[in-house]
């Protein structure tokens, strides 16, 4: 298993030349710089921005980082397993309020929390913006389960801990959201134990490793 240089794309480099010379520079912004949809460029931006090559502030653009990733473990990055590297989730029962979600969302600092049922098995995901929504001109949060306002099931997207770390960015991507519960399938009528959640910072931080040689 060696240490291969991984090239970037022409329109990578220029858009890392862009955010060095310009930044913080916005989307729309690099996508006139280079003549094409703000659409075409966001492949690009989320692999920079993983890889740790962008710094991204909402409402504010795209910084160069200054960090230096020329020799990646191209290896390791197809292989590493979703297990390897996941997380403990920020979990809350379908049956808590709204207003508990809140407070946990922000104790636990995390932009999604993973809703289980009341056997602890996955039942949807509830974020930030899907509590703002639903809180604004509400009169009682604490009467308002959490199962009213969650994202369901059905449409959940989600990792196992045996898919690799590129197919579950792959998913970030597609889907544009900032983590993926991570499950194990049962025997007990296809449910889905919770066993960590996988995520944009966690994916970023063992790009920026493997860019240091760790």
């Amino acid at each position: 298993m060696g240490v291969v240089i991984i090239e970037l794309t022409p329109r990578q480099h220029k858009i890392l030349d862009l955010a060095k010379e310009y930044g913080p520079i916005t989307g729309e912004e690099l996508a006139g710089h280079l003549s094409v949809t703000r659409a075409a460029l966001r492949p690009d931006l989320a692999i920079l921005t993983m890889a740790g090559l962008l710094d991204a502030r909402p409402r504010v653009g795209y910084t160069y980082s200054g960090r230096n990733v020329s020799f990646l473990n191209s290896e390791r990055i197809r292989t590493t397993k979703v297990k390897e590297v996941c997380s403990v989730p920020a979990v809350i029962s379908e049956e808590r309020s709204v207003y508990d979600a809140i407070v946990t969302i922000f104790l636990e600092d995390v932009g999604t929390l993973v809703v289980v049922d009341t056997d602890g098995y996955l039942a949807g995901v509830v974020s930030r913006s899907d509590l703002l929504k639903h809180s604004m001109g509400a009169l009682d949060l604490e009467k308002i389960p959490v199962g009213v306002v969650m994202t369901r099931l059905a449409n959940v997207v989600y990792a196992t801990l045996d898919e690799t770390v590129m197919q579950a960015a792959r998913k970030l991507m597609s889907y544009r959201i900032s983590s993926l519960p991570v499950v194990k399938p049962t025997e007990k009528d296809n449910k889905l134990e919770v066993v960590g959640v996988i995520s944009q910072r966690i994916i970023t931080k063992l790009f920026v490793e493997l860019g240091e040689g760790h």
